[in-house]
């Protein structure tokens, strides 16, 4: 069988320095000894030592104060049937954390094969990726049901599907009994004689057993000893590696193996040999080309409409909470308020304001959730192929026609009991372009503050503080013109103002109130010239609203969840990130 080489990774590290934004020292003179394809580095040291920083900073996801990371291609030796058609294909790298970055609500196989559709790699795949991390049972559950090893698996798997040359995991071993524990770490061993250049962080002792290196890091992000595990062993105290999680020693140990060539390491397969299993299905590099924007817009807008599916609560309150919203209008408002023979004008525009925020409500409520309940899994994507604009619009596309139908339905009953003006297609049309740009505008805002949050949690906590200012600074309870300076400029900013405005301009407030006797004139005077103005204008600064505040969405995500600082190359000698 021919041999050829195809791209892997090498990775190493000098003098790592980390500062923290309030200005602590977290890593400080950090060594990581070359890894390179084949081999399996372990990182440990005690809780709070910095080893998830570490691993931040040679994934490229943080940028030390001082130091150099190198990440060089280096050639990896096969035979064309396992290699495939990889050569010239850009390096790729995976990154695991600690916490979960599976979507709970879809089956665990159809979590996967969304991933991988969303990477442009075969779905065909996921089968033999969930075989070998023992997932093939569990396929067809839906996530939230899994242990949580089993759901520590999936997040493993789900970064596999990439094929990756270069992997970093954070405590993969965590929460899992000693068993489980031991057969990630062989299947780690397995991947990376496949060509994989593996990094993980553990606290588990036995997890170390399996690596070709490992180096500890002492407390306060020290230099602690670095070796084989051999090597460690020897120099531990009592044998063992409990005994060095506290210890600061020569960062580069000796070798004392007789035969060894300084700088190699024996792999992990090598120093205990076993029966040689089949390579890894996630590391045959049969890449696909890379997803453009609009293909990733399709992929995600077709697993969010799978998770609005497959979540029924939030289906069900998705669906019915402008259900009663719109049964509460109609049992609120008295039928015939804007009959010209009878007119009520206090009344007309506290409908026109309530319908105007109930548009509102209905887009914050639906924004609000959305990206904050998967933050994790948006982080993770976005350091492998994911683009913040198909993620966006793709919840647009999602929620909008939702939207849509709750404002035409909110619009049509209150029509039919005779709480809106009994007026031409056109006042109705105006009405509902009214409340589906106010509707978008919210959706806008609250997608922008679900970026800026961190838990579902929080953002309930956020929906009483954007409500309650649309509702003292639309203009409907405290006319603009009585205001105080401070107030008006506040109402600018207040996307329920403009949709109230609109909403009276299109339904003819003002010629409505001119009919209304003392009441209405009254009403007129207090307004000024709120009303004025032709609703189109309301539309554009509602619509202006909704892309800046998306905009504003796209910079908290882009802030939140950053790309990795590597640029790969498969050029030995690559791009070394300083």
């Amino acid at each position: 069988m021919t041999t050829v080489e195809r791209p892997g990774v090498e990775l190493s590290a000098r003098g790592i320095e980390l500062v923290l934004p309030g200005g602590g020292v977290a890593l400080s003179g950090i060594d990581v000894p070359t890894v390179g394809p084949g081999r399996v580095l372990g990182v440990a040291g005690g809780s709070g030592a910095g080893k998830t920083l570490l691993l931040e900073v040679l994934a490229g996801l943080r940028v030390p104060r001082g130091g150099r990371v190198s990440v060089r291609a280096a050639a990896v030796t096969g035979d064309t049937a396992r290699a495939g058609a990889g050569e010239g294909e850009p390096l790729r790298y995976g990154f695991v954390p600690q916490d979960d970055i599976v979507h709970r609500a879809l089956p665990l196989r159809t979590a996967l094969e969304y991933a991988a559709r969303l990477r442009g790699t075969d779905p065909g795949d996921v089968p033999l990726v969930l075989d070998e991390l023992g997932l093939g049972e569990a396929a067809g559950q839906p996530v939230r049901t899994l242990s949580g090893g089993q759901r520590k698996r999936a997040s493993i798997a789900i970064e596999l599907l990439s094929r990756p040359q270069l992997l970093f995991l954070d405590e993969p071993t965590s929460g899992l009994d000693p068993l489980a524990g031991a057969q990630l770490t062989r299947y780690l061993a397995r991947l990376a004689a496949s060509g994989v250049t593996v990094v993980f962080t553990t606290h588990t002792p036995a997890d170390l057993h399996h690596c070709d290196q490992v180096m500890f890091i002492a407390p306060n992000g020290r230099p602690g000893p670095s070796g084989t595990p051999a090597e460690l062993a020897r120099r531990s105290p009592d044998g063992t590696f409990e005994a060095l999680y506290s210890m600061e020693m020569p960062r580069e140990m000796p070798r004392e193996t007789p035969g060894e060539t300084p700088g190699e390491t024996p792999s992990a397969s090598e120093a205990s040999p076993q029966e040689e299993p089949p390579e890894p299905a996630a590391a045959r590099p049969r890449f696909s080309p890379a997803t453009g924007q609009l293909r990733q817009w399709a992929v995600l807008t077709g697993r969010d409409l799978r998770l609005l599916r497959h979540d029924r609560l939030t289906a069900a309150i998705t669906i019915g909470s402008p259900l009663v919203i719109i049964a509460m209008f109609a049992l609120l408002f008295r039928p015939g308020v804007f009959d010209p023979g009878h007119p009520a004008p206090a009344a007309s525009a506290m409908v026109l304001f309530w319908i105007a925020f109930g548009a509102f409500f209905f887009g914050l409520a639906y924004g609000l959730p959305q990206i904050c309940g998967e933050l994790a899994v948006v982080r993770r994507e976005r350091r492998t192929v994911l683009r913040l604009w198909p993620y966006l619009l793709a919840k647009l596309t999602v929620l909008g026609p939702v939207l849509l139908l709750a404002d035409a339905l909110l619009l049509v009953v209150l029509r039919a009991l005779d709480r809106l003006p009994s007026a031409d297609l056109s006042v109705h049309a105006s009405l509902f372009a009214t409340t589906a740009l106010a509707s978008f505008a919210a959706l806008a805002l609250g997608l922008c503050c679900s970026a800026l949050v961190s838990e579902p949690s929080q953002a309930a906590l956020v929906l009483p503080l954007l409500c309650f200012p649309q509702v003292l600074f639309s203009g409907a309870f405290v006319p603009v013109p009585n205001m105080a300076a401070g107030g008006r400029w506040i109402s600018v900013a207040m996307t329920n103002r403009w949709a109230f405005e609109a909403l009276g301009s299109g339904a003819g407030l003002e010629e409505l109130w001119r009919g209304g006797g003392a009441e209405g004139r009254t009403l007129l005077d207090s307004y000024g010239d709120s009303f004025g103005s032709p609703a189109w204008v309301g539309w554009v600064i509602l619509a202006g609203c909704a892309v800046a505040l998306l905009c504003a969405a796209w910079l908290v995500l882009r802030r939140r969840c950053p790309t990795s600082a590597h640029r790969l190359s498969t050029s030995d000698g690559g791009p070394v990130r300083p």
